[in-house]
């Protein structure tokens, strides 16, 4: 994000964009810049102008390296060739038991907190969930307590990261020599060695260095064992220069995990705060599950803001847009817009879904760019929901607040302690729910 702005006075000043219409101007200190949250104006940004709107510098290369996510330009296109056939939505079958191996884990625990009256972290609950199924899904293999320990710190590097990248740095697509890899290397050895001197701040400095151990083991690892069917993805991208696999390795553990934990985090407090809809969805299966997914989503979408950089000259409904223009896709203010969403603040997941395609609904973004893993992670949530929703019901220890924190991923701003209890009786059901009053701020959802 540019320095002359925090995260909060970031979100005010994109409200206050947000009410001059579907794409309106604004400045980013000295950048000029474009709010986009009209469905057709996302449509084109993403889809149509998308060769135009392009991904610049990202905001976690420093940690990604050249990863699917940072990647542009020709090298983009086959690492996502490369990949692509895993995340389908095929090709997720395969890894479903290593979903529901992580799922069981989380059960396992909740089980022993109901019987011990123990106290959980819900949204640690739901990261070690997350950070284990992407683990066994690269690996083959279940999280260790050494590896955990490594990767445990990536939350609070994410959480530290800025909400948009400095303007005006754009990666070059340019084929990786040796001499390159060489500087790559060289510069992150130079970052680890900053990072060591630097004074901790709530342990993100030491993030990085032990996320690069953790990656060099698991390569390491792969390489020693070769490729083979059902290893795991990280086997079948050996042909992979080292540092390279490792920027994949690290991308998607961090894409892959981060942005499911926290979706299932508010699901869970959002679940406390309106009980009735947990009977609701027990009583429709798997349907209702995936209603109460599709309903966080919407109204606390992980990746609320999705950068782009106009190339070119465009004009997005109607408005010129000069080349150089930052362009800024904001899904948490298109899914909350009341004249697409009848009572937009409300959390009800009977209200029909929109199709991603429409640009009303895109937690995923959309378009060539839109998230590789979004199959994969949906599956993750619907099998997870399916194993604890009948069975537990978290109770947080204080009242959970549903006001978020606008970072790099749109995480909840409080702590999320809470006591685990077996499943009472069904509750209410749709005819009996309590009238639903509209919040009395903008954090939504009651």
């Amino acid at each position: 994000m540019h320095s002359a702005m925090s995260k909060t006075a970031l979100i005010d000043h994109l409200y206050e964009a947000w009410r001059r219409g579907p794409v309106s101007p604004l400045r980013l200190g000295s950048q000029d810049a474009v709010l986009v949250t009209g469905p057709e104006a996302v449509r084109q940004v993403l889809v149509h102008d998308a060769a135009r709107c392009t991904k610049r510098s990202h905001r976690a290369r420093s940690l990604l390296g050249d990863g699917l996510i940072t990647a542009t330009g020709e090298r983009w296109k086959r690492q996502r060739r490369a990949l692509q056939s895993h995340f389908t939505a095929v090709g997720v079958r395969r890894y479903e038991r290593h979903i529901a191996g992580a799922a069981q884990h989380i059960a396992d625990r909740w089980e022993r907190c109901a019987r011990t009256g123990e106290p959980t972290d819900v949204a640690e609950d739901m990261r070690y969930f997350a950070l284990d199924t992407i683990w066994r899904l690269l690996t083959g293999t279940p999280l260790d307590a050494r590896t955990h320990d490594d990767l445990s710190p990536l939350a609070r590097v994410v959480a530290a990261l800025p909400t948009l990248s400095a303007p005006g740095r754009t990666p070059s697509a340019a084929p990786q020599t040796q001499q390159t890899q060489q500087t790559r290397q060289t510069q992150q050895t130079q970052q680890t060695q900053r990072t060591r001197q630097a004074p901790e701040r709530d342990g993100a400095a030491e993030g990085p260095e032990r996320v690069e151990e953790a990656a060099r083991r698991a390569v390491a690892a792969a390489r020693a064992a070769g490729p083979g069917d059902g290893r795991g993805i990280l086997h079948d991208l050996l042909d992979y220069p080292d540092q390279l696999l490792r920027d994949e390795l690290v991308t998607l553990i961090v894409a892959g995990h981060e942005t499911t934990a926290t979706a299932l985090t508010w699901l869970h407090l959002l679940l406390d705060r309106h009980p009735w809809w947990r009977a609701w969805a027990l009583r429709r299966g798997p349907a209702g599950h995936r209603a109460l997914i599709t309903e966080t989503l919407r109204l606390y979408p992980p990746v609320w803001l999705i950068p782009r950089h106009a190339d070119e000259d465009t004009v997005l409904d109607g408005r010129p847009v000069a080349a150089g223009t930052r362009v800024l896709v904001c899904p948490y203010l298109t899914h909350r817009d009341p004249a697409l969403w009848p009572a937009p603040l409300a959390f009800d997941p009977r209200r029909p879904a929109a199709r991603p395609q429409s640009g009303a609904f895109h937690p995923f973004g959309t378009g060539p760019r839109a998230c590789l893993g979004q199959h994969f992670s949906l599956r993750e949530m619907e099998i997870l929901t399916t194993t604890l929703l009948p069975r537990f019901v978290p109770r947080p220890t204080a009242p959970a607040s549903l006001s978020p924190t606008f970072a790099a991923t749109l995480y909840a701003a409080g702590p999320c302690t809470a006591t685990v209890h077996p499943v009472a009786p069904d509750g209410p059901g749709p005819a009996a729910l309590p009238g639903q009053e509209q919040p009395r701020d903008r954090e939504g959802a009651g």
